[in-house]
């Protein structure tokens, strides 16, 4: 991995860090860019479609803050994504009519489906005439905020909305991998599985619930605008037209309440509306969005303004590389353009050969991070699509006492998912200019987020580890070995909430800090990978103890699901019928009854020199004799010393005794 740092607005009038604001003021303008020219091309597919209508406007919004020593713009675009280069250009325009330094604006998308394009992606070019109206617009629009600027109030606030947003990746069945448009056989997980399919087993990643605001007020009360932020991709038009999608509806909503109403996009990459847990749904933009206003109006009612607020902005530029194609990927990447000549691509395998051949001449990219903050509210800009766990990553340690983040802000790099998640492909992963980041382009990018926040802030992120249950931490109380929560946000490291510090390593595909067996609590899926522990287990006797949330359809391949081993010994798995097996060397224990699929169970395995005990759910289901205790330090959970003898499902909350 290579990238490079440049801090860039640190040192400029980075004014309102420390300084005691004066007068805050705050103004706000839209700017219409909806297409005068129709047909044209729309993106947010891998071909383009031409519609011949427009359901409602396409605009360009934007705030502008002056705290009396700092000021700086936030615009919202009602397009699918823009490119850094145009957006360099918007903001050097908008800061000869306004003064404010280019480092001070933040610009993104909303990231509608149903926009013309200003920027390439898979088989949709851009249209060059509309792009140059949008960059104009963008700078029209800051303008015009910045005239507008009066003495006003400004609060903030959150809620829950967790009806609104769900995780639209979801995990295959091992046996029901699907080739990429390479032809090899890699997802393990896939955007929109369709409702309850049988061939998914559950989502690859959380949701964010948050949806966050800030709303602005002149000092006689009036609204001067609003600026929104929620983790979900987008509705889509049926039918096919122009549109600014929810987002659109939502602004014109909220006009009486709020003024300018802006929805801004935020770590939605792995978002969506639809529940695939349950039966299909369906809504509409404008339905949609009604019942986001119907929200915001709620918590609106209860936020509480203040007259002053300290700004400030710090803007970091990075270097990553692409992943781009090797020698034999990129000959088939020519040798398929070469029988496709000059006409646009029209197939997966055409769009995706394409896309090499761009990664191949365009090998790293130079990205830029905001962060800014009002008063005690951070937010962050990625250049990108994220996860909604980097999201929730960011606002859990942001130092700052309310967190949102807004994606594809300031250009846009595709899909950025976090290292484990790359192991298990599927679209957001598949190098192309949507998805060529480097594999450590997203904890890079965290990274350098919260760095930001505290210098904003001036203080310490914080620790990020969800709060233990009460019986969690009961367990702690008692004397263990090693106690693993499975809250663990990122990385290959899961830690030992004991004092005794025995982290484990996570091998292969999982999937992180997805819905644990408590409300509110988390667990990892194990999808292919496993847990290994070295615990100093040296006596013939030990205890196991655990959640797990089966995965395990019948009859899938591999037949056996590994929950537990210990080292050539002792091994506790689910055969092809999905009943537990307990099994030490040629001797084994098996139960009667099969488990049913997705749903959480509770074991314990109670072992000592010549018996195993296994309770599930508290009660006893399997005993008898068995050989010897294996000697063996070494603990394996979602599989066992073979790395081709895994489980599939979730574990949590494993804890381990010496006795």
């Amino acid at each position: 991995m290579r990238f490079a740092v440049v801090l860039l607005a640190a040192m400029l009038p980075l004014r309102g860090a420390s300084a005691v604001p004066r007068v805050f003021r705050a103004g706000a303008a839209e700017v219409d860019v909806t297409p005068k020219i129709m047909p044209i091309a729309i993106s947010g597919n891998f071909f383009p479609a031409y519609p011949s209508k427009v359901r409602g406007r396409l605009c360009a919004r934007a705030i502008v803050l002056d705290d009396g020593s700092t000021r700086l713009a936030i615009a919202v675009v009602d397009t699918l994504m823009m490119p850094r280069e145009m957006l360099d250009r918007a903001k050097l325009a908008a800061s000869h009519a306004t003064g404010i330094a280019p480092q001070f604006m933040l610009v993104s998308a909303t990231h509608t489906h149903s926009a013309p394009p200003v920027m390439g992606a898979l088989g949709t070019d851009p249209v060059p005439e509309y792009a140059t109206m949008v960059e104009t617009s963008i700078a029209q629009a800051i303008a015009a905020a910045a005239r507008n600027l009066i003495p006003a109030q400004v609060g903030w606030t959150s809620v829950e909305a967790p009806d609104h947003t769900h995780c639209r990746r979801w995990i295959l069945r091992p046996d029901k991998m699907r080739k990429d448009p390479f032809g090899s056989l890699t997802m393990r997980a896939n955007m929109h599985p369709g409702y309850q399919n049988p061939d998914f087993i559950g989502p690859a990643g959380p949701t964010d619930p948050e949806l966050s605001l800030v709303a602005f007020r002149a000092r006689d009360g009036r609204p001067i605008a609003l600026l929104a932020n929620y983790s979900m991709h987008y509705v889509g038009e049926r039918g096919g037209a122009v549109a600014p999608d929810y987002f659109g509806d939502f602004s014109e909503l909220l006009k009486p309440e709020a003024g300018i109403a802006i929805m801004s996009q935020g770590t939605a990459g792995d978002q969506h509306w639809m529940d695939y847990s349950r039966p299909k749904q369906t809504t509409d933009p404008s339905k949609y969005a009604e019942e986001m206003a119907a929200i915001v109006r709620q918590a609106l009612r209860g936020v509480r303004y203040q007259g002053t607020a300290l700004l400030g902005m710090l803007e970091t530029e990075i270097e990553l590389s692409r992943r781009a194609p090797d020698q034999a990927r990129l000959k088939w990447a020519r040798d398929v353009l070469a029988r496709l000549g000059d006409a646009p691509p029209r197939t997966m395998e055409q769009v995706y050969a394409r896309e090499q051949i761009m990664l191949h001449d365009e090998p790293s990219r130079r990205l830029k991070l905001q962060a800014l903050r009002i008063g005690d509210l951070g937010i962050t800009a990625f250049p990108a699509e994220v996860f909604a766990i980097t999201g929730l990553k960011i606002k859990a340690r942001s130092p700052f006492g309310h967190t949102f983040n807004i994606e594809l802000a300031n250009g846009a790099e595709g899909y950025i998912p976090p290292p484990e998640q790359h192991a298990l492909g599927g679209y957001t992963t598949w190098p192309a200019r949507t998805a060529g980041l480097e594999v450590k382009a997203e904890p890079v990018m965290a990274e350098q987020l919260l760095e930001m926040l505290e210098r904003l802030r001036g203080t310490k992120r914080r620790t990020a580890h969800e709060p233990l249950l009460e019986t969690a931490r009961a367990v702690l109380r008692s004397k263990l070995l090693a106690y693993w929560p499975l809250d663990d946000l990122e990385g290959t490291r899961l830690r030992d909430a004991s004092r005794n510090g025995y982290a484990a390593e996570a091998e292969g595909s999982v999937a992180l800090y997805l819905d644990g067996h408590a409300p509110r609590g988390r667990a990892i899926h194990f999808a292919g990978g496993r847990m290994r522990a070295d615990l100093p287990l040296s006596g013939d006797r030990y205890t196991v103890e655990f959640w797990f949330w089966n995965g395990m359809p019948t009859g899938m391949r591999p037949v056996t699901g590994y929950l537990f081993s210990r080292g050539e010994g002792d091994r506790l798995a689910l055969d092809g019928e999905g009943r537990l097996i307990f099994e030490n060397g040629g001797l084994a224990l098996r139960g009667e009854v099969p488990l049913v699929l997705r749903q959480w169970y509770h074991l314990k395995l109670i072992r000592t020199r010549n018996t195993a005990t296994i309770l599930l759910n508290d009660e006893p289901v399997l005993r008898g004799e068995v050989g010897l205790v294996p000697v063996s330090r070494r603990l394996w959970f979602g599989g066992c010393n073979r790395a081709d003898a895994t489980f599939e499902g979730k574990l949590d909350d494993i804890a381990v005794w010496a006795r």
